[in-house]
């Protein structure tokens, strides 16, 4: 209010004062107080009318382009905000579905090993049988050859020895004397070679 009051009271003072600014011979008409009159008036009109332009016309499209720019940003944070939401909601999902093919993946794997080592155990134990198969036959053909070994090398020592003692003698010898000799021989060292 005091403040009010001082600003009226240095204007009308320079109102009403003719002389205050103005000079004698011409200086500047517009701080001459005569003028002042019309220069509040024009003052008040320009101002008056700029008032109005900027009230009625530029302002409220200003404040429209303001409220449509809040709005928009808005609707940009909210959809940004949405969008944040689901991409966190389809990253927990492909977690999700990493996990689960990471487990089926171990699932598969172990099934697969399990099987073949299933598969592997059943080849070998074929196999160890087979294996023990042809084992016997092998020591069921070396115990028949074995039990005819001795025949056999007898005939053999009978002939050869009879070749030999016809070559070195030059007649033939009995074949019965030299079958004797050849068994008692054998059946003295059969215990020798037989018997293991």
């Amino acid at each position: 209010m005091i403040k009010k009051i001082f600003f009226q009271s240095i204007f009308f003072n320079f109102f009403f004062l003719k002389e205050v600014f103005a000079a004698e011979s011409g200086g500047m008409p517009q701080l001459n107080p005569e003028f002042w009159v019309s220069q509040i008036f024009w003052l008040t009109l320009t101002f008056g009318i700029l008032y109005v332009v900027l009230s009625k016309l530029i302002l409220p499209k200003i404040s429209v382009n303001l409220e449509l720019r809040k709005s928009q940003i808005q609707e940009n944070i909210e959809a940004a905000e949405s969008q944040r939401e689901n991409s966190e909601s389809k990253l927990k999902e492909y977690d999700e579905i990493i996990s689960k093919s990471k487990l089926e993946a171990k699932n598969i794997f172990k099934e697969a090993r399990e099987k073949a080592l299933k598969t592997i155990n059943s080849k070998r134990e074929t196999l160890d049988k087979q294996i023990d198969e042809e084992i016997k036959k092998a020591e069921q053909e070396i115990s028949i050859l074995k039990k005819g070994a001795p025949e056999k090398i007898n005939k053999i020592a009978i002939e050869t020895s009879s070749e030999l003692v016809k070559k070195l003698i030059g007649t033939d010898v009995n074949n019965s004397s030299l079958s004797a000799i050849v068994d008692d021989l054998s059946k003295k060292n059969r215990n020798k070679y037989y018997d293991n």
